[in-house]
């Protein structure tokens, strides 16, 4: 199971940005890291297994925060994967930080995750090995200086990995111009002759896939390049308390960023994480057996699952929506009633039936739940579209 930590280190770097990356984000952490790694690293990396895995999972005696929730097991599984040269694949529901994962596995292995390649109907081949700058073309034919590289002629030629996000999303045969690159390590470029005719890939190479499971069958991998990548599946958090720990953490950082002095009250946000989970088919507080009284467990009938996406990181976007609608036009703090506004347009898109969905699950669950701010949430279902 994986979702964000969204910790970042202070700097004006990463504070002018909208969404650094986790190279600038993280820098002073990469850098005590880097210090103190004195263990062996595979070739090419820019740290060892240990310290990669303690850049993401967090090492509290180097003051190194978690990023990420995930069982320490399944990274050590694919910092191995990556380590033996294996190309590594993360599957899994929309929303499970799959990205965010890949990107703090790229930046351990290679302090780089920007070599990126976003999977799409309209992607081409040269959108992600090489194309031409046209006016040297035509004006000196194929030439180095005419090329314009691509993530994956990069990622080859410096030795760093490079992250294919939605794979299932490109057509076929752009998914399958990645066979040499995985197999013999070995780019051919015909335009050009000689010594540059062949791009050899360097130490440290790789690729990070990801692909959703809802999208499965958009465009199937073949069977060719599904065995050139090790599998590993990244679940949504089960625990009740430590999704709700996380989505205040990372829209208090959002809200910061926004510029609002104010974060979302915590009972709102019990109150967002209790939805979410409840609309998905998670177990709820009450039904770990917290018995604190607030009743959000879900033990009071079971609910239909929505089509739309009901992850920790839309969550973290809701709350997020919370804090800026609460504080740019009324100058407080969310409440309940802004939570239905927000909610609303996440989870109802262009589908009836979720409409339907949402509005049963205030009449079915929300009104039996207990609290003033359970109470307050039914009453501003009004609101709801």
């Amino acid at each position: 199971m994986a979702t964000t930590r969204k910790t970042q280190d202070t700097g004006t770097a990463a504070q002018q940005l909208q969404r650094p990356p986790a190279e600038i984000q993280y820098a002073a952490q990469l850098a005590r890291l880097q210090a103190q790694d004195k263990d062996p690293r595979p070739p090419g990396w820019a740290l060892g297994l240990k310290a990669a895995r303690s850049f993401i999972l967090g090492d509290a005696a180097l003051d190194i925060a978690p990023k990420i929730v995930a069982p320490v097991a399944s990274i050590e599984r694919m910092l191995v994967t990556l380590a033996t040269g294996r190309g590594l694949m993360l599957v899994g529901e929309p929303g499970t930080a799959k990205s965010m994962l890949s990107e703090l596995l790229a930046t351990a292995i290679s302090g780089i995750s920007t070599l990126t390649i976003q999977g799409g109907a309209s992607i081409t081949e040269d959108q992600i090995k090489y194309g031409w700058n046209y006016a040297l073309l035509i004006n000196e034919g194929p030439s180095p200086r005419a090329m314009v590289p691509a993530p994956l002629y990069l990622g080859m030629q410096r030795g760093q990995v490079v992250r294919f996000e939605e794979i299932t999303r490109a057509p076929l045969e752009v998914q399958d111009c990645l066979l040499g690159m995985l197999s013999d390590r070995v780019m051919s470029v015909p335009e050009l002759a000689g010594e540059h005719g062949m791009l050899y890939a360097r130490e440290g190479f790789n690729i990070i896939a990801t692909a959703n499971t809802r999208d499965r069958g958009v465009n199937e991998m073949s069977a060719a390049l599904k065995r050139r990548f090790d599998f590993e599946t990244v679940f949504p958090i089960l625990d009740f308390d430590r999704e709700l720990a996380l989505v205040q953490e990372s829209s208090a950082r959002l809200l910061a960023q926004s510029g609002i002095p104010k974060t979302v009250p915590a009972p709102v946000l019990e109150l967002l994480v209790s939805t979410f989970r409840d609309l998905r088919g998670a177990p709820g507080k009450a039904e770990k057996g917290s018995g604190n009284g607030s009743g959000n467990g879900g033990n009071d009938g079971a609910m239909d699952k929505l089509t739309a996406v009901m992850s920790t990181a839309e969550a973290v976007n809701v709350a997020h929506a919370v804090g800026v609608r609460a504080w740019f036009l009324e100058q407080r703090e969310g409440s309940p009633a802004d939570l239905v506004d927000c909610i609303a347009g996440t989870v109802v898109k262009d589908n009836a039936d979720d409409r339907a969905k949402l509005r049963r699950y205030f009449e079915q669950k929300a009104a039996k739940r207990n609290g003033a701010h359970w109470r307050a949430y039914y009453e501003a279902r009004h609101r709801l579209p």
